[in-house]
């Protein structure tokens, strides 16, 4: 199963941006982008691509999602 996580654009140098999920950090390719990006965006990622633009508030439904899977997993135990 591949997961893609919802990030915030926080830089941009030419093709490539520095996002931040939950305050970590990372660089990623804009080169699959079907459209322009503006720090402060947020975007999906996936194996080091942003791969698509989505609203803030979906992508902080998705993270509260996330989190919670993760609570779940950590209170089983798994």
């Amino acid at each position: 199963m591949c997961l893609a996580i919802p990030s915030e654009i926080v830089e941009i140098r030419d093709k490539m941006a520095t996002i931040d999920v939950a305050g970590i950090r990372r660089e990623v390719s804009l080169l699959l982008l079907p459209e322009e990006a503006s720090i402060g965006d947020f975007v999906l990622v996936h194996a080091g691509f942003a791969i698509h633009k989505i609203d803030q508030k979906a992508a902080e439904e998705a993270l509260k999602l996330i989190r919670e899977l993760t609570e779940c997993e950590v209170e089983d135990g798994s």
